[in-house]
This record gives structure tokens, C-alpha cells and sequence, in this order.
């Protein structure tokens, strides 16, 4: 089997392992506990900070037969069933290379149909902020006037470029960029797994070049999981990051 990249293979499956965006995780999983679900949402920041993921895990949650305090089972046959990648009832569209009128229009004929095997159809669109002005026109429409078994999930990372018709009519989330520490902890608990012998220095070093994107610090992370086969030291991620010392 090809190996899997670490921020692939530790990609959050439920809410408890989504890191540093408790905020929204209690917002949403009471959303789903008191069936007080919105029909769009946007979720908002930078890179790496759990965006689709979390849209991932939402899709999952709202159409678990057996849901733990919100947060997906990973058992029943709704969450089997959207855990197959040729499931049609999730359908992720990059913005960024499906930015056109006629993209979206195809969006609004096709989600009229009821879903296959779950309660609801979730749309999930990466980039939104990359459609165009008359696919923007084209998705309001739709927004407005959603079918009762849809949901619309726009992921973001530069928010103020939506237009205010389209953000007016979506329950906004913010996610905050990680602490130093909470990525630390999860590099840790990632290279125990591994069987990797580190310096405490040397995972902070990595975790502070994320700069507050778990999956850039994960990408440092899985070069330095190679880069040395003994003991990963605080100057070996200094050699890797063509970094000065940072003291």
C-alpha cells in the first residue's frame, strides 16, 4: 500500500479529535442533539485549521442513525454509507476549478433529487470564495430556497471576498488558527504511535513553523519523520526548516 501522508492518514473522523475549535464543535454538535439544524453554513480561517474536515465530519453527524453527543458513530449504515468515496449523497466541489455559472447550475437541477441512502444531501464547496460573480447569483438562488432534505457547506479561507447576499443567508463560523502546545501534543502523540524517538524541542520547533495550521506542521512533521533515522533532535528540524536557531 502507497504510503498515506500524516495529515491524511490522522485526518479527524468526529468531533472529540477536531483540535482547537471547541467553540464551534459545541455550537454545531448541539445543533444536531436539539435537531436545530441551519440549510448553509460558512466556515471561515486559514489553512489547515480543520475547515473540511470538520464539513466532513458534519455531513456524517446530521445523518447518523446513532449519533454520540453529536459526534458521528462511525457504524451505523449512514456513516458506512458516506464513508464509501462513491457515496452521491455528500458532494464536494472545489470552487477553485469548478468556478463557472454553468457548474452551479447543475448544482441547482441536481439537488432537488432526494438523497440515496440518508436523511440529507450535503453540499460541501471548498474555495468558495473563488466562483464567479454570476455563479454567486446562480447559488443565492438556491440558498434562498434550499429543498428541505439539503445542506450547503461553504469553506473559506478569505471570507470578505463572498458577497453579503451569500453571507447574509449562512450561519458563520470562524475557525481560530491552533496553539503552539495543542499541535505540539498532537505531534507527540503522532510520533509515539510511530515508534519515534524526539526531543520535546524538536516537536515545538515543528509546531511553532506550522505557524497555526495543523497540516503545515504535519507536512514538517512527516519530513522530519524521515529525515533522521535515530533520535529526532531540536537541530535536525533546524536543518530542515533552514532555520537559525530560534533562541
Amino acid at each position: 500500500m502507497a504510503y498515506l501522508a500524516l495529515y491524511r492518514r490522522y485526518r479527524p473522523t468526529d468531533f472529540e479529535h477536531l483540535i482547537g475549535q471547541d467553540h464551534i464543535v459545541k455550537t454545531l454538535t448541539n445543533q444536531i442533539t436539539e435537531n436545530r439544524l441551519g440549510h448553509a453554513y460558512l466556515f471561515t480561517g486559514t489553512r489547515g485549521t480543520g475547515k473540511t474536515s470538520c464539513a466532513k465530519t458534519f455531513a456524517k453527524a446530521v445523518n447518523c442513525l446513532d449519533s454520540k453527543n453529536g459526534s458521528p458513530c462511525g457504524k451505523c449504515s449512514a456513516c458506512l454509507a458516506l464513508s464509501d468515496p462513491s457515496n452521491i449523497d455528500v458532494i464536494e466541489i472545489d470552487a477553485a476549478s469548478n468556478n463557472g455559472v454553468n457548474e452551479i447550475r447543475e448544482l441547482r437541477e441536481n439537488v432537488q433529487y432526494p438523497p440515496v441512502s440518508v436523511k440529507y444531501k450535503v453540499y460541501i464547496i471548498d474555495e468558495v470564495h473563488m466562483l464567479t460573480g454570476a455563479a454567486f447569483n446562480a447559488l443565492l438562488k438556491t440558498l434562498e430556497e434550499p429543498p428541505k432534505h439539503a445542506i450547503f457547506i461553504l469553506a473559506t479561507t478569505e471570507a470578505h471576498k463572498i458577497p453579503a447576499t451569500i453571507l447574509s443567508r449562512c450561519m458563520r463560523f470562524d475557525f481560530k488558527l491552533i496553539s503552539t502546545e495543542k499541535i505540539a501534543e498532537l505531534i507527540s502523540s503522532i510520533y509515539d504511535e510511530q515508534g519515534k524517538e524526539y526531543e520535546k524541542e524538536a516537536v515545538t520547533a515543528i509546531a511553532k513553523a506550522g505557524e497555526g495550521s495543523i497540516r503545515d506542521a504535519l507536512s514538517i512533521a512527516d519530513i522530519a519523520l524521515s529525515h533522521s533515522k535515530g533520535k529526532l533532535t531540536y537541530k535536525d528540524v533546524t536543518e530542515i526548516l533552514g532555520a537559525s536557531n530560534f533562541e
